[in-house]
This record gives C-alpha cells, structure tokens and sequence, in this order.
C-alpha cells in the first residue's frame, strides 16, 4: 500500500526519530511511503543514507498538492493540511487515517488503542480517524522494532565500535549518556569520579553534552583529581550508531520515547528521562513504566532521583547485579506486538 505519514518536528528531535524508524520500517516491508515533515534538516545525520522506499517531502505552509495514498497517518496529533483533508474526503475510497499517539504504560493506552474518532468538523468532516497506541502489553501497538534487529545485534562488534569511538583501552565500563538536564547530575559525575571502577562516559551532543559541561563547571576543579572519569564528547548520531552506543555501554542513561524502547530492546540496564511538563505529569508516566519493569529497588530509586521525584540519593550503579534484570525485560519487549506490523495488520482489517 501507498502511505503518508505527517510529522512535525516539535523539539528534541523525537518526532523526527520515530517518524523516520516507522517509515523506514513501512519500507524495508514493502510499502510506499511518503514522509511528509517540516524539518527534514535532521535526517541528515539521523539517517544519513535515506531509504529506497521512503520519499521525505517538506511539508511547509504551502504543501505540495499531492493525492493522499492509501493510508495517512498524523504522528501524535499534528494535523496535516487543510487542502490534503479535503482531497482525503474527497478520494473514493477515503484512505484509511490513523493518529499515531505517544508511548505510555499507562492504563488510558489499552482503553483507547484503535478506538474511531469521528471528524464532525471541516474539511475532514465524515472521516474517521483511528487511535493507534504504541504501548508495553498484547492490547496495544506494543514496540517499534526492525526486522533485522536481533541479528544486528548479534553481529555488532563492540571493540571495533569502541575504537572508532576513540576508545582504544577501554576503562573498567562504558556509560552511556543521553538526557535533557536531570537534577542529579552532578551527582553521577561524582560518584563515577570517585567510585571503585574506571570509567569512560560517552556523552551525546547537543543537550547532554551541554547540561555535562554545565555541571563540570559547577563542581570545581579537583572533582575528578584520580581521573577515575574519563569523558568522551560523541558527534552526533544515526540511529544505527545510537543503537550501536547502546549495545557498547555497560549502562545507558536515555531521554524520550523512542530511545526508550531502544534501551529495552539493547538488553543493557538503563535509567530513563522523561519530558518534564509543568503539571508534573510525567511523574505518572514514569510510575506507570515502573510498574510494568518492575526493576530491583535500587534502580528504581535511580529512575525517580534521576527524574526529580525523590530527594533520595542516586544509588550507585551496579551495572552487574542489573544484567541479568536487564536481559530478562529485553525478552518481554521483545514479546510485544511489533508496531510496524500491527500498523499493517490495523488497516487492513479496515480495507
């Protein structure tokens, strides 16, 4: 089937990441997309070599008139333009419109996963959108995953990847770090300046690379006088190499979504950072995903420090007494439905 998927880069470049992952996948399945987004400037470095199968359209305020294919799907409520709804309500059939939502374990995703919305009002008037949830049970569109994964994963060389990385002797352990600017972080570099263990942090640019360099600062100069803490400033990077980083670290600090469910899926213990919202909502969000992983006490604790929910210190990091912890919930991400798939599957049903 022909596909159109609508994506509009809000910040972070989360949007973007998931946009292009679900419409890579589409392709590699045999489907024709179209990615219709409105800052395409970060596929160059997300996904350097594109895809045959996916054609990136930039979706400006005047967009391009084009025939809506068979299925459109608007990434987390970003509404495509006036002028293709119309050509959507006036195709015959109608193609198929789906609202792709955020990824929760919280209990909403079940009730709501492929629910119909009526469109009562414009030029969509008389469509039906369709919710699709990606989730952490059987009942919802579960994971994001490529085919091929496992047996990349399988054929990864970590050495190799390290050294192109700049670490040609490895310290004790390899942490990852990909975050906004969590309130414990002068707390980590401390403790990893000053624990038993060598070890190298390899720090993403951009925001984290920024919130480390902040924190530095802030901790005086003898902080790290055993050189215990060795830092690592990475470039920015594909998704492939992201999910490369993951596999090389011995622990992995993620922000967002979609990196989420990569750090699931690497099998490698994680702490997550949520968006932060003014409500404080994200509080729930990440109870919920606690509820579903399940991790031993002290890394729970290291979640909710982490994320500003409790003062409690962060607890060290015992990447080793986790491993096995971590390898068994890779297992279950591994046993949920594969969104791509069941995004196919979904529209089919409705043809």
């Amino acid at each position: 089937m022909g596909w159109d998927i609508f994506c509009r880069v809000i910040d972070n470049h989360g949007d973007a990441g998931v946009c292009w992952r679900l419409a890579a996948e589409l392709a590699a399945r045999g489907e024709a997309v179209r990615l219709w987004i409105d800052e395409p400037a970060p596929l160059r470095w997300l996904a350097p070599p594109g895809h045959p199968g996916v054609q990136v359209v930039t979706w400006t305020d005047e967009a391009p008139t084009l025939p809506p294919r068979q299925v459109v799907i608007e990434a987390f409520g970003c509404d495509p333009p006036p002028a293709f709804v119309a050509r959507m309500a006036a195709a015959q059939p109608p193609p198929a419109w789906i609202n792709l939502e955020y990824l929760s374990a919280q209990g909403y995703v079940e009730r709501n996963h492929g629910l119909p919305s009526p469109v009562a009002n414009g030029p969509g008037a008389g469509l039906v959108k369709h919710f699709f949830y990606p989730g952490f049970t059987q009942r919802t569109g579960g994971l994001l995953r490529e085919a091929d994964l496992q047996a990349r994963r399988q054929a990864f060389d970590r050495s190799g990847w390290l050294q192109q990385a700049g670490i040609a002797k490895p310290a004790d352990r390899q942490v990852s770090l990909f975050c906004y600017e969590p309130p414990a972080l002068d707390r980590l570099l401390g403790q990893l300046a000053t624990g038993p263990h060598t070890t190298d942090l390899l720090v993403t640019a951009g925001r984290a690379a920024a919130a480390t360099r902040a924190a530095v600062a802030q901790l005086g100069t003898d902080w790290n006088a055993a050189g215990r803490l060795r830092l690592h400033w990475l470039p920015l990077l594909s998704q492939r190499d992201f999910d490369h980083l993951l596999w090389a670290c011995h622990f992995n600090f993620v922000r967002g979504e979609d990196s989420l469910a990569r750090a699931l899926l690497a099998g490698v213990p994680f702490v997550w950072q949520l968006y932060e919202q003014d409500d404080a909502a994200h509080h729930d969000k990440l109870e919920a995903f606690l509820d579903w992983l399940a991790p031993p006490a002290p890394l729970r604790q290291a979640f909710r420090c982490w994320n500003g929910v409790a003062a409690a210190p962060l607890p060290p990091l015992d990447h080793a007494a986790w491993a096995e912890f971590a390898a068994a919930a890779r297992q279950r991400a591994l046993a949920l439905p594969e969104l791509a798939a069941g995004l196919q599957r979904f529209v089919g049903r409705r043809r």
